[in-house]
Parts: structure tokens; C-alpha cells; sequence
């Protein structure tokens, strides 16, 4: 190499690690890839507002929907690597692996991990006027009626997605289902009536469950959610194995400075730790991760077991998007 493109390489790198060093001393920008008022939106707006006290800088929230949230993802795996774009997704980033054909991007390798922040139950609720009255009742009534039921989702490799199909298949029934740019946009049918059913994240579905715009049946985890009081689980009410549960983590392209990187966890932590953000998710039916899952190892290790997980489901299920 000759000496002249040395010292270029050699000065590149070293403002790179200044630059690093000197992170954040500009806004910073967290992609949440879904629509405004959807449950992870909610998380991140909580999340975001809280890390900028610690980054001393302000975190904007940029809603970008679509494509159950790969094309936010998609957006931010291929922002400049230097820790001002950061991305909050959930589940979704692993089953897309599978369900998409042509993704655009690989979440395992095109992205660099922050930090699991939470992990959120998610619910079954209808609108007011649906007929049943518990979820034991819900099960008899679409199959029953499965040519009349329609069961809404956030779009296709989306939480609500993924939920809805482990339903259908649980139950041997397959139902007409209404893909939405986002669970926001979902809910406000369902609450409209012009859906039937959908199955949300806590974090988005127990404000609408307590103020009684919504009907709910039953949580999907192994155990009750506190907030939501004496509500059974999906296990309880006669689907032995029914589990599902919502994790959200940060990341940010691949290539990013460790100390950038580093930063970002420290605020992420720190976040976990404030009691407005510890209460409201309490409030919302979910908890904040502990400070070993806030870490770029953990987030890691889930993603690529979350993967392996769930390829074989989805590709059983034999469903695909373009």
C-alpha cells in the first residue's frame, strides 16, 4: 500500500474512533417500523424519551410502517453505521427470515445488537358487540362461524400475524384474517366493529381493554398479566401449549463503533431503570429487561435461536410473503 493511502487509512480510522468517542453530539433517531399508536411505537416512544436523558440528546421516533415491519427494519440496516440510527423491533425480525422470500436484508448479519428492552404478553380481544363471552367461547364460536369470522392483524411476519396463525392451527380452523399497515390502524376497526377479533400486544390492547372499547378473552403467556386482573390464559381456557410472547429489542447497522454501540446499551439500561418507564409498562401488562438481557450478547443469542425456532413452524404452515 503506498504511504500516501496508509496515512489516509490510518487518519480515516482514527476520526472514526474520535467520532465514536465523541458520541452522541447530535440527535438521534429510533426507527419504530410501524405506524403511530401501535404497541411498538408505544415502546418505543416510552424507551426513546427516557434514553435521551442519559445520551444527553434528543431521540426522535420515525414511524416507518408497511410489510409487517420489515421495510423500517430494512431502512435502518442500511443507515450509515455510526449509532444515529437506531431500530426497536420485536418477534418479527425472526420470523421474517422465513416468511418473506425476498426480505432485502439478513437481520443476523446486516445488524448489529443493543439490547432486549422488553418482553410483552400479548391478548386475544373482540369487539364489544362479538357474540362470545370467553375465550372457551370464542374457540367454539369461530369454528362454528369461520366462513362469517374475521380476525384482524398488523400485517403479514407481525406479532399479531404469527399469533393469529399458532390460533388457527391450535384450533384446526382456518379463518378469513384482514391484514392492517400496523396494529394502530387494526385496532381502530376493531374498536369500529369492523372486524371481529385480533390478538395485540398488552402494551397497546390493556388501555383499550380498561377504558371497555374492546372485549378480552384471554393472555397468551403460561401465566396471568397482573394488569390485566382475573383474565384467563389462552392455556387455561382449553389450547394445552399455547404460548406467545412479544420481545422488542434495539439494534443498529452492522459496522457500527463499539463505543456507539457501548453508549447505546448504558442509555438502554438506564432506561430500564427509571421508574416512569418501569411504572407505565407495569401499567401496560409488561416488565423491563433485566441489565444481563440488555446487553448486544444476549439480543444476539435470542434472535438467532428465535429464528431457529420458528422457520420450521412457518414453514409447515406454508405461508409466504413477497
Amino acid at each position: 500500500m503506498p504511504r500516501t493511502i496508509a496515512a489516509f487509512v490510518a487518519a480515516l480510522a482514527l476520526s472514526t474512533a474520535a467520532a465514536a468517542q465523541d458520541f452522541p453530539n447530535r440527535t438521534v433517531t429510533l426507527i419504530a417500523p410501524f405506524p403511530a399508536g401501535g404497541p411498538t411505537d408505544t415502546v418505543a416512544r416510552l424507551v426513546g424519551q427516557s434514553m435521551s436523558k442519559a445520551l444527553r440528546q434528543t431521540v426522535i421516533i420515525e414511524n416507518i410502517g408497511g410489510a409487517g415491519g420489515t421495510i423500517g427494519s430494512k431502512r435502518a440496516a442500511a443507515a450509515k453505521p455510526d449509532g444515529y440510527t437506531v431500530l426497536l423491533m420485536h418477534i418479527g425480525i425472526a420470523t421474517s427470515v422465513s416468511l418473506y422470500r425476498n426480505l432485502g436484508y439478513n437481520p443476523v448479519t446486516d445488524l448489529e445488537p443493543v439490547g432486549i428492552v422488553t418482553t410483552v404478553p400479548m391478548v386475544f380481544i373482540g369487539r364489544k358487540d362479538f357474540p362470545p363471552a370467553s375465550m372457551k367461547e370464542l374457540i367454539a364460536y369461530v369454528k362454528a362461524n369461520k366462513d362469517k369470522v374475521t380476525y384482524a392483524n398488523s400485517g403479514v411476519g407481525s406479532a399479531s400475524h404469527l399469533c393469529g396463525m399458532l390460533f388457527m392451527s391450535a384450533i384446526g380452523t382456518d379463518l378469513t384474517t384482514v391484514p392492517y399497515k400496523g396494529t394502530g390502524p387494526a385496532m381502530t376497526d376493531l374498536i369500529g366493529g369492523q372486524v371481529d377479533f385480533l390478538c395485540d400486544q398488552t402494551t397497546n390492547a390493556t388501555p383499550q381493554i380498561k377504558g371497555g372499547k374492546v372485549k378480552a378473552y384471554a393472555v397468551t403467556t403460561a401465566r396471568r398479566v397482573k394488569a390485566l386482573g382475573d383474565l384467563p390464559t389462552v392455556q387455561e381456557s382449553g389450547i394445552a401449549g399455547y404460548e406467545v410472547g412479544v420481545w422488542n429489542g434495539l439494534w443498529v447497522p452492522k459496522g457500527t463503533p463499539k463505543a456507539a454501540v457501548d453508549k447505546l446499551t448504558a442509555a438502554l439500561r438506564a432506561a430500564l431503570k427509571d421508574p416512569a418507564v418501569i411504572s407505565k409498562l407495569g401499567d401496560l401488562g409488561s416488565e423491563p429487561a433485566s441489565d444481563q438481557e440488555a446487553s448486544p450478547e444476549a439480543l444476539g443469542a435470542l434472535l438467532k435461536s428465535e429464528v431457529a425456532r420458528w422457520s420450521p413452524i412457518i414453514r409447515k404452515a406454508g405461508v409466504y410473503a413477497d
